[in-house]
């Protein structure tokens, strides 16, 4: 895929930090030493890390560039690396691996999940974030597009450009062994949006670009309005015009 934009992630800068207070909120160390934030992004979540444990060492890992340029003009005394966490091994001495929105991304990753929390010390803290939300009409129109314009063909293989997470049960059973407490939870955030197109602005940022990188200039413009047509009948405008974005997301934190 062509490489993420830091700047249209940011466009909805508030609502995408929230899942990462309401995560950080539950790690139950109070005095962390050495804090990885797997997926960083452009550092919204890595300010709130140094924020939390100002005395520790705070690294940020991403695969994108322009993410990791952001993150470092935003924390200039931070450091940030370049790893695909696939190939990435944590430093022995990590007190918390924390993930917010990216493991969603990443193929197979309860093995990775697992891999990471036998590497952590005792008393070491695992703590994910991932969108749940494939069931959701801005999802599920992704997919419906896709299937039905002259790209069907170069898109055959984006119906699942995101794997369907295990459930609760699954992440229990697959993680529960290799610590000492594991919290799992559900949060159903409703994002206040000003309208249908401001949902198409959102997912710009994120799950519409699988769709759209393989296409060309003409079929990625026909596609996005296609697309942006459905979502308008999908949303519909409060009694103020504005609209609801339902967004659930899946919490894991685990204690080694």
């Amino acid at each position: 895929m062509e490489d993420w934009s830091a700047q249209q992630y940011l466009k909805f800068e508030d609502e995408r930090t929230r899942p990462s207070h309401d995560l950080l909120a539950q790690i139950p160390i109070a005095d962390a030493r050495k804090v990885i934030d797997i997926g960083c992004g452009p550092g919204n979540s890595t300010e709130l890390l140094v924020r939390r444990w100002p005395q520790a060492e705070v690294i940020g890992i991403d695969t994108s560039a322009d993410m990791l340029r952001q993150a470092r003009e935003r924390l200039p005394q931070q450091k940030f690396i370049e790893a695909n966490i696939a190939h990435w091994a944590p430093p022995e001495n990590a007190d918390v691996l924390f993930a917010n929105a990216i493991f969603q991304w990443v193929p197979g990753h309860l093995k990775q999940l697992q891999r990471l929390l036998r590497a952590l010390p005792s008393g070491g803290v695992l703590a994910v974030q991932m969108p749940d939300n494939l069931d959701e009409p801005v999802h599920v129109l992704l997919r419906e597009v896709a299937k039905t314009g002259p790209w069907r063909q170069k898109l055959a293989d984006k119906a699942g450009a995101r794997d369907v997470l295990p459930t609760p049960g699954g992440y229990y059973d697959a993680l529960g062994p290799l610590c000492t407490r594991i919290e799992i939870w559900h949060t159903i955030y409703n994002h206040v949006l000003e309208d249908a197109a401001a949902v198409v602005e959102w997912i710009k940022g994120s799950g519409l670009r699988p769709f759209v990188d393989p296409l060309e200039a003409p079929e990625r413009k026909q596609y996005v309005a296609e697309y942006t047509k459905r979502i308008a009948e999908a949303y519909r405008p409060q009694g103020d015009g504005k609209v609801l974005l339902r967004f659930p997301r899946i919490f894991i934190v685990a204690v080694k």
